[in-house]
């Protein structure tokens, strides 16, 4: 099975955006101070380089404990805390320690290296929409894989979000950002084998209190091919594909974002069936994907701006608007 292979069908298929008629907790778009007009698809690339550089970073490697620090220490730079939500599981490979990467706002200076502190008021702080992708490459034996557009691309589509939110700290506090490690199987995706950090946090997301536990979710993977073509899941929540597509006709960019006539077993499946209604915004037209030609030059700023404009417009407008709850 791969990622196009069959799932059980979501009990959660058609969702009804129940949660979020809560009232005063959204927030009121403004035009004029839009944070999706200051989102750069350079500067994006510039963050898939980077992480290119340090080469496979496979689950349980110390490559990728050495990406935690890139990326931790980025993420302070802009007021960002993160929180290791750290576990061990069996694998085909054996027991191996997967790190997720927990993220939220705090402004300031906070400290991206200190992993482990518990902040009442930042870490019990209700959210109303979590963002995420896995940012560990897929181990392969017979070649050396970096995977830049899976996983870079949505790492830095996710990066480059934090980095102009960070300039609006009322959206920026709305929101969880998810950075999952082991999304990608040992061997082949099964009940045991693969999404293992998603998994684990929708497990977790289920013990926290109701009124904490975020309304929905996007998830970013494989977003930066030169010839980009988003295909959301079939089963994808209609209220939220119906988001998308509104933002991405805004911006004059719906020949970019279409609806897929398959499901697709990734991060956000967990999700679904903890209750929490999530998107996987997806290319999987990618004649790279999981190959050695999976390299830097396959990319374009091009692609990551229009993911990360759609994606934020969605979010600013259409799930934390006010009018919109």
């Amino acid at each position: 099975m791969n990622k196009f292979g069959n799932i059980p069908a979501l009990a959660l298929l058609l969702f009804v955006p129940w949660a979020l008629s809560a009232c005063g907790e959204g927030l009121v778009y403004d035009p004029a101070s839009a944070v999706h007009k200051d989102f750069s698809g350079q500067q994006a690339l510039q963050q898939v380089q980077l992480q290119m550089q340090l080469g496979p970073r496979v689950a349980g490697s110390n490559s990728l404990e050495k990406a935690r620090l890139h990326l931790q220490e980025i993420l302070a730079e802009w007021g960002w805390q993160v929180k290791r939500q750290a576990f061990k599981k069996k694998t085909p490979e054996g027991e191996i320690e997967f790190v997720n990467l927990r993220v939220r706002f705090v402004g300031g200076t906070a400290d991206g290296r200190t992993t482990d502190v518990e902040n009442s008021q930042i870490w019990q702080r209700p959210v109303l929409g979590v963002v995420c992708s896995h940012y560990e490459s897929k181990k392969f034996e017979a070649f050396e894989f970096s995977g830049a557009n899976d996983p870079g691309s949505s790492v830095a589509v996710l990066l480059e979000m934090a980095r102009v939110m960070a300039g609006r700290p009322a959206l920026a506090k709305k929101l969880e950002l998810v950075l999952f490690d082991g999304e990608e199987a040992f061997v082949d995706y099964t009940d045991t084998d693969g999404l293992y950090g998603s998994r684990y946090y929708a497990q977790a997301l289920q013990q926290w209190p109701q009124k904490s536990r975020p309304r929905w979710g996007v998830l970013l993977d494989m977003v930066g091919d030169k010839d980009l073509a988003i295909r959301v899941p079939a089963d994808s929540p209609d209220f939220l594909v119906g988001k998308l597509f509104k933002a991405a006709d805004e911006l004059g960019l719906r020949k970019y974002f279409g609806l897929g006539i398959q499901r697709i077993t990734d991060d956000h499946v967990p999700l679904n069936e903890a209750g929490i209604p999530t998107i996987d915004l997806i290319d999987m037209d990618y004649a790279y994907w999981h190959t050695p030609g999976d390299t830097l030059d396959k990319l374009s700023a091009e692609s990551l701006q229009t993911v990360g404009q759609v994606t934020l417009l969605m979010i600013e407008k259409y799930l934390l608007d006010k009018s919109e709850l």
